[in-house]
């Protein structure tokens, strides 16, 4: 097996995550991110404390108050390397030392040593909210998975609530403006007054212009900050998702992923402008009345008559934004799937059957699409009506006062300004209510998502040994998938011993593939237990599990990139020997050897660019290289012509020394590699036991082969 390299900052996360009660092995913080090259950075080191729910915050700029700080605390600068500062005891304090791995004494002259020239610091704390039941539920680094980044960057949305405070407050400067000049300045010819004036709401108009360039900014760069860390949320429950509890086909997972951006710029943005507007829209109200007198009971008509629309339309946007969700989500499956299985499509010249999938899913969401078009158009025009005959009344309403003498021409120009102003608020709030049930539903599904269960739960401490036995148990275990009444596996008990090589055989859907993806933990059992090296799978955190348990499922997949990239992805910083070794095992050296780019060959998405054979040889060659304890081959050779797989096998067998090999396969030739066969029919276990006495027994009359 690989060994892990040290590394100072990753010690010093290890030792912080057990003094709080939350320990971590090195292979689950691998899992939480992808160090390619180098050292761990302070990025990475905060990054994967949040990631397994420290509360983290990070002190800048020195010099830095050491004794008002709580412990503990990291030094990632200090002098000899980062050490934790854990606490203090009288004169002594205790500190944990990254570089060496272990808890020292020092003294106070050797914490201010280890402090000179530090210029940031940064405190971890466990958070209270792990011990509050149902939190863990919808959560994510800043705990709920939306809220958590929105008031992060409150801060931000503060300051362009106070710039819309403003902008609104200049807004009155320009009534004011025409009211004097009409009535003071015209009558008078005051041209001082007028220059005085000009000036006056020139600096105000720039003033304006620059606020609402700084609210711009604050709200793009509050969006951009939420939109990051909420992004980052939603693929770590991607990634974490416990794959039992996975219900959406890819595209309409995608589909739905790719709302959020529409959702927290509605309950952000959007949201944000209403609240602050609509207030504002009173207030031009009351300066009306008090400029117009009965002038102002126009506007006040008029949002009535506004918010009346609005709240007319909602029944039929609530009923059809959940259809328009599922539309987009089939819409986005079809075009995934096509697109998955183009060549498929081809060959079985089955492409009018996805273009008829294609051409209904469009005129459903079209359809939909269409009516609550006509809603919307019906509230913002309905809204746009009320503006214009609200500006006509008002400036009726104003000459009528002015030909009786109760108020100056002035004041029906300010009134027709401050009419416009009071109802602006007014589309903003149709468009909000137009858009409430879309965002909604959004938020609604991806909340679920959000909510479903994951592989790593916060707060909730596993297993993570070092060297497990590679001994493999089954204890009556049963495993039934959602969507099916019969159970795949029905009360299986099996026990493979540590270096024993067993062949797993039986018909079509005999549940072989279901007994790997159970000892990989991919899946959990209704009943019974899984047990690795007598331990029971469930109490082993999964990345312990994977990295001691290696597998080639029956579809391998390669990601877009080189041959060395698939070869070591997910490994952790193999050695060239260690690739090379197991590149020549699986025969991907050959491949490499054959190529003027070697391993610099770009594979192409799912690896498009190699034939089914060599994808399985990369697949092979990519679960040898960490040196697993334990090796599951679900059909590894099932692409491969007879001389690619006789020669493999002369490959595989040295190789396979000292490993616990589980194979399944329909291939009499594959059973070369193992001693022991397992017979699976129905989901039951018929036969166990050494090769030649169970397949004596296989081939008797009425048994499968």
């Amino acid at each position: 097996m690989t060994l892990m390299r040290h590394d100072p900052l990753e010690a010093c996360l290890l030792h912080l995550l057990e003094h709080h009660g939350l320990p971590q092995s090195r292979a689950a913080l691998r899992a939480r991110i992808d160090i390619t090259d180098g050292p761990w950075q302070l990025d990475d080191f905060i990054q994967v404390a949040e990631a397994c729910g420290l509360q983290v915050e990070v002190v800048r700029d020195g010099p830095l108050p050491m004794a008002s700080i709580q412990r503990p605390v990291l030094l990632p600068q200090a002098a000899g390397g980062p050490r934790v500062w854990l606490e203090a005891a009288g004169a002594a304090q205790r500190v944990f030392d990254g570089q060496s791995g272990r808890s020292v004494p020092a003294s106070a002259e050797d914490l201010s040593q280890w402090h000179a020239g530090v210029h940031a610091i940064v405190t971890l704390a466990r958070p209270a909210r792990h011990g509050e039941p149902g939190l863990h539920l919808a959560g994510g680094r800043r705990g709920h998975w939306f809220w958590g980044p929105v008031l992060m960057a409150s801060p931000l949305y503060r300051r362009a609530a106070a710039a819309a405070v403003l902008t609104n407050l200049f807004a009155l400067a320009t009534s004011i403006f025409a009211m004097i000049v009409y009535d003071r300045v015209i009558p008078n010819q005051a041209m001082g007054t007028l220059t005085a004036l000009l000036m006056g709401v020139g600096i105000v108009l720039v003033a304006d212009l620059v606020i609402r360039l700084l609210r711009g900014h604050f709200i793009d760069a509050a969006a951009a900050r939420a939109d990051a860390e909420i992004a980052d949320a939603l693929f770590d429950q991607v990634l974490d998702l416990d794959l039992q509890a996975r219900r959406r086909a890819s595209g309409s997972l995608a589909s739905l992923l790719n709302q959020f951006e529409g959702m927290r710029d509605f309950f952000t943005s959007a949201t944000l402008s209403v609240l602050i507007d609509l207030p504002f829209a009173i207030l031009f109200v009351v300066v009306l009345a008090w400029i117009g007198g009965p002038m102002a009971w126009v506007p006040a008509v008029a949002l009535l008559l506004v918010l009346v629309l609005g709240l007319a339309v909602q029944p039929g946007l609530r009923r059809l934004a959940g259809q328009a969700q599922m539309d987009s989500q089939t819409k986005q499956a079809v075009l995934v799937e096509t697109l998955t299985g183009l060549e498929t499509i081809k060959a079985l010249g089955a492409g009018g059957a996805m273009r008829r999938r294609w051409r209904q899913a469009v005129v459903d969401q079209a359809r939909v699409m269409l009516g609550t078009r006509r809603l919307e158009h019906l509230a913002t025009h309905g809204t746009n009506l009320v503006f214009l005959l609200a500006q006509i009344a008002v400036v009726t309403v104003g000459a009528l006062l002015a030909m009786e003498g109760r108020i100056g021409t002035g004041a029906v120009v300010a009134g027709s300004i401050l009419c416009g102003r009071a109802i602006q608020p007014l589309a903003q709030i149709a468009q909000w209510l137009a858009r409430w049930h879309q965002a909604l539903a959004s938020w609604r599904a991806l909340n679920q998502l959000m909510s479903l269960p994951r592989e790593h739960p916060p707060g909730l401490v596993r297993a993570a040994p070092q060297n497990l036995q590679p001994s493999l148990e089954l204890q009556e275990v049963t495993c039934r998938y959602p969507d099916r009444e019969a159970p795949a596996l029905d009360k299986v008990s099996l026990r493979i011993g540590a270096g024993e090589r067993v062949a797993v055989i039986g018909r079509v859907g005999s549940g072989k593939s279901t007994l790997l993806k159970l000892l990989l933990g991919l899946l959990s059992p209704q009943g019974g237990s899984v047990l690795l090296g007598g331990l029971d799978s469930r109490q082993i955190d999964p990345a312990d599990l994977r990295r001691q348990v290696a597998a080639v499922l029956q579809e391998p997949w390669l990601a877009s990139g080189t041959l060395r990239q698939n070869l070591v992805l997910g490994a952790d910083h193999p050695d060239d020997d260690a690739v090379l070794q197991a590149a020549q095992v699986a025969g991907v050296l050959d491949l490499v050897n054959a190529d003027p780019q070697g391993w610099q060959r770009v594979v192409g998405e799912r690896g498009e660019g190699l034939s089914g054979g060599q994808r399985q040889a990369v697949a092979l060659a990519r679960a040898l290289v960490g040196r697993p304890s334990v090796l599951l081959l679900d059909e590894p050779t099932s692409a491969m012509d007879a001389t690619a797989e006789r020669e493999l096998l002369q490959r595989l067998k040295p190789a396979l020394q000292g490993m616990t090999l589980v194979l399944v396969t329909h291939k009499p030739s594959m059973l070369e590699l193992v001693d022991k066969v397992a017979v699976l029919d129905r989901g039951r276990l018929l036969a166990y036991g050494p090769k030649a006495e169970v397949l004596r027994i296989a081939a008797g009359p009425g048994r499968p082969a």
